[in-house]
């Protein structure tokens, strides 16, 4: 099999469509949902380290998974192998989970004509020797931009998936979905002190924007400053502060310690801190916190989610209030709501749940250096990396890669090891402005969840939150 421009997949397979058609049919007969989910993927990832290449990885994967939806309950067959004789026994094993079941199979979700990103295979260009030859440009580049340069790790990585969802009734859709990334990570060292950064780029398209020219060396020299300026960082301080963060990226902590607590499956069984609060006040007034999976060309975006469903511009709070969920098909029946497009698996042989997309929080009316300028001791958090989050209590725990001390109403000494600490639905309490510069990541987020992973977008403007703990190895 392989990938020309088309999501006819099951014809590429080899397979009769009508016989695909009723073998789903028939198996999906007094359920309440289902589809077979028909995946073709390649990807390569090429990483460049130390002067030499290190790493390079081609893959090709495909297969199915067939689902059959019967209450709270779901059956689940996934094979390598696409076969008749394959998506029989998958048939007769998910058949098992209508038991006793007589359902309504749902109505077909809603078809598009919109697509948000090209069908352009960024595997296709650049060549793989024109990849290797740009890492190391990569790596000779950074090293002779500063003297103290001891460690350059460079990498490209592209993907390009197509899928094609058949539903009993005979709705089918299909989607071919780009993916790219490049990252530069720089270790740089000064009086026996080494320090890194990292920085990288990507979204739902061809390699051509972020290669093109010298765009490649904005990523490295980004890297660069954040490594320079952790040489010169001190302990963080320890205790509660006001706290700045910043625009982009940092909307990581909204996503992991709010955005999964506005999941579907976790409200309906009623794990989340949100469970049960449409309607009422959840944040200050201002704050209105978005899921779009609409955006062209971006990271987490999807022109049809995983269940063939066209994603949306969800809102989740507005003003502060809780008004909408992130749904997948299953938990919105269960729940009397619409599905929003969010129902997502990391590949065929993963059950549809509910993810984000691109969640991100809108701008206010705030000036970034105003927001600063209020600040009389406290702490400006530019990047984050790792965290916890419990979604059942709201409670996160996320270090920053990139911090400064902030006194009176001036930014300070950067900081390291800087830990903020608290729970993600009293912290949009807390928030007491909002910036006017709302910003989305560089197309760089993965999140994890139930084992999968996907990649996702993230954003937020410059956002002041009072009062939050920072965890810290210096006395405050």
């Amino acid at each position: 099999m392989s990938l020309s421009g088309t999501c006819a997949l099951i014809e590429a397979a080899g397979l009769d469509v009508e016989e695909t058609r009723r073998i789903v049919a028939d198996a999906l007969e007094g359920a309440d949902d289902g589809e077979l989910f028909v995946e073709y993927a390649q990807s390569e990832s090429l990483m460049f380290d130390n002067g030499r290449l290190k790493h390079a990885n081609f893959d090709t994967e495909q297969g199915f998974g067939l689902r059959a939806v019967a209450g709270e309950a779901a059956g689940y067959a996934h094979s390598g192998e696409i076969s008749t004789a394959a998506l029989k026994r998958a048939a007769d094993a998910v058949s098992a989970v209508k038991s006793g079941h007589a359902g309504s199979y749902a109505a077909a979700p809603a078809r598009t004509n919109r697509s948000l990103y090209s069908d352009d295979n960024p595997l296709a260009a650049p060549t793989f020797e024109e990849k290797v030859k740009l890492l190391g440009e990569i790596d000779a580049y950074a090293r002779a931009a500063d003297r103290r340069v001891v460690q350059v790790t460079a990498s490209v990585a592209a993907s390009y998936q197509a899928v094609d969802i058949l539903r009993a009734d005979g709705h089918r859709v299909g989607d071919i979905r780009p993916l790219v990334r490049v990252n530069v990570q720089i270790v740089v060292e000064e009086n026996g002190r080494r320090e890194s950064g990292s920085y990288g780029t990507g979204g739902r398209e061809a390699f051509s924007r972020f290669l093109a020219g010298d765009a490649w060396k904005a990523v490295a020299d980004e890297a660069l400053r954040q490594a320079v300026v952790n040489l010169s960082a001190v302990p963080a301080p320890a205790g509660e502060f006001d706290v700045v963060l910043g625009p982009g990226w940092p909307g990581i902590l909204l996503h992991e310690a709010i955005g999964h607590g506005l999941e579907g499956d976790f409200n309906r069984k009623k794990t989340s801190a949100f469970s049960g609060l449409i309607g009422e006040r959840v944040a200050a007034p201002g704050v209105t916190v978005i899921d779009d999976g609409t955006l062209p060309d971006r990271r987490g975006s999807l022109t049809v989610d995983d269940e063939g469903t066209p994603t949306s511009r969800t809102v989740l709070i507005e003003d502060g209030i809780l008004v909408g969920y992130m749904q997948d098909r299953q938990n919105a029946r269960l729940m009397g709501m619409q599905p929003t497009g969010n129902g997502r698996r990391q590949s065929y042989a993963h059950i549809p749940v509910p993810r984000m997309t691109n969640t991100y929080m809108l701008a206010g009316k705030d000036d970034p250096d105003e927001i600063i300028a209020s600040i009389d001791n406290g702490i400006y958090a530019v990047s984050f990396g790792g965290g916890q989050v419990d979604i059942t209590s709201g409670k996160f725990v996320f270090s920053c890669t990139e911090a400064y001390r902030v006194e009176k109403g001036r930014i300070g000494a950067p900081v390291k090891g800087a830990m903020l600490i608290g729970n993600g639905p009293d912290v949009l309490t807390r928030v007491r402005m909002i910036g006017n510069d709302m910003k989305l990541d560089p197309g760089i987020g993965t999140c994890g969840k139930a084992g999968q992973g996907v990649p996702v977008g993230v954003g937020q403007p410059t956002l002041r939150i009072d009062k939050i703990t920072v965890g810290g190895t210096a006395a405050a």
